[in-house]
């Protein structure tokens, strides 16, 4: 099928502005992927699964323009103790981040390791091309073709202590793509935090490998009142009994896609997914996420919960393919907005798709208010309007956060939540 020629003439205009980095052992991904995105086209609006976001300055030639500001208040996970590794505008900050040795942990940083030989060479690129089927994701080759920096981790033991990925943005008109590359052998444990807005314009990949018997848990904090526009991608292949978790809380943001592509091809494997997401305003969140059973006796949940305010949309796109020798298997889908003022939206679009006959498979999705007997409850007995409100919301999102294992990260994103909700009451 030919593209239409806006598609191409955008596409040639997006490339015409990078640069490629040279050779080593990711030349052959990186070619593959740039012909890919030729072959596809970066995406439009009337592409099925951009029909609810606008991708117009995602794909743009030239960034747009985002304020710096200070954040005011201690960075996120500063009280975890942790292996920081910092982005400054999507470049490494040796100055910043820790020591990278860490006991049955290998890291190193994507711009330099370009080898003719690395353990990476038979992972990057190679998840993403997988999420490619049965759905485009052009975004996501761009970002193999062209990222300059990240980090690729190899995990051969129990990590002991989480490793944090903090960005910092510090140019007005920045744009940034980050690849991150993230092996679990076989009975290995990795915890992965994310914080911090990375650019004007962000454009991450991370392709995580799940060996057997692994366990991946990943805990993610994107910006606060920041006029970032961010798409982001994880894409994750499970073995056997093994366990991958992935938490992210979105406060605020001009645009907002997280992207997120699963396969459970090991039997007895868990994927959990879950988001908190809370908006005000000039503000455009969407979770895609697509998980395919590939495996018998495999569980997977989505749990997604959004609070929109003053026009604010909030996107939910999630599909469950089971194949036809998936079978025993459970999955769990659950996308619900709360609206607090009748300008604000929620577009969902859930979907199962099923093949095997021994299944238990569930979706649902809900748009509403405030319960207005719970408010007057709580009113009746002295808890103020705004307190009160923010009760009721933050219990609305416990089953999201509560997908959250580690307390202490629990808290801190509970308490990050909070605040959020006494900044924007009244």
């Amino acid at each position: 099928m030919t593209q239409p020629a806006v598609s191409v003439n955008a596409t040639e205009e997006r490339l015409a502005g990078l640069d490629m980095p040279a050779g080593g052992w990711s030349k052959p991904a990186r070619h593959d992927a740039l012909a890919r995105v030729r072959a596809m086209g970066l995406p439009q609006r009337r592409d099925e699964y951009w029909k609810y976001t606008r991708p117009d300055t995602l794909v743009a030639a030239t960034a747009p323009k985002a304020a710096v500001f200070d954040p005011r208040e201690t960075p996120v996970f500063d009280g975890i103790d942790r292996l920081k590794i910092v982005f400054q505008d999507g470049v490494f900050d040796a100055a910043a981040s820790d020591d990278l040795r860490e006991s049955g942990v290998t890291i190193e940083r994507l711009s330099e390791a370009q080898a003719d030989i690395h353990w990476a060479a038979d992972l990057y690129g190679r998840l993403e091309t997988r999420g490619q089927t049965p759905v485009a994701r052009p975004l996501a080759a761009l970002n193999t073709a062209f990222a300059s920096d990240g980090v690729l981790i190899r995990v051969s033991g129990a990590c002991a202590r989480p490793i944090n990925l903090q960005y910092h943005h510090g140019a007005e008109h920045s744009d940034a793509m980050l690849h991150h590359v993230i092996k679990l052998e076989q009975g290995a444990a990795l915890t992965l935090l994310e914080n911090g807005p990375a650019a004007a314009r962000f454009n991450k990949v991370m392709e995580v490998d799940v060996a057997d018997g692994a366990s991946f848990h990943h805990v993610r904090a994107q910006g606060r009142d920041h006029e970032r526009r961010a798409v982001t991608h994880i894409f994750a292949r499970l073995g056997a009994q093994s366990v991958f978790k992935s938490f992210t809380l979105t406060a605020n943001g001009v645009l907002t896609r997280n992207e997120c592509v699963i396969e459970l091809t090991g039997d007895d494997a868990v994927a959990h997914v879950a988001g908190a997401c809370v908006g005000d305003g000039d503000f455009h969140h969407d979770d895609t996420v697509f998980v395919t059973h590939d495996a018998v006796g495999c569980e997977s949940r989505q749990v997604f919960k959004k609070v929109l305010r003053n026009g604010a949309t909030g996107v939910f796109q999630g599909k469950i393919l089971v194949k036809k020798d998936a079978q025993k298997t459970d999955g769990y889908q659950i996308s619900q907005s709360l609206l607090l003022d009748g300008d604000s939206q929620f577009l969902a679009k859930p979907e199962l798709e099923i093949y095997a006959d021994d299944v238990a498979c569930s979706h649902g999705s809900t748009s509403g208010a405030i319960d207005e007997d719970a408010l007057f409850y709580l009113r009746s007995r002295g808890v103020p309007h705004g307190d009160a409100t923010n009760l009721l919301t933050l219990a609305f999102l416990a089953e999201a956060v509560d997908e959250i294992e580690n307390q202490a990260l629990r808290d801190e994103i509970l308490g990050r939540l909070s605040g959020w909700l006494e900044r924007h009451s009244g």
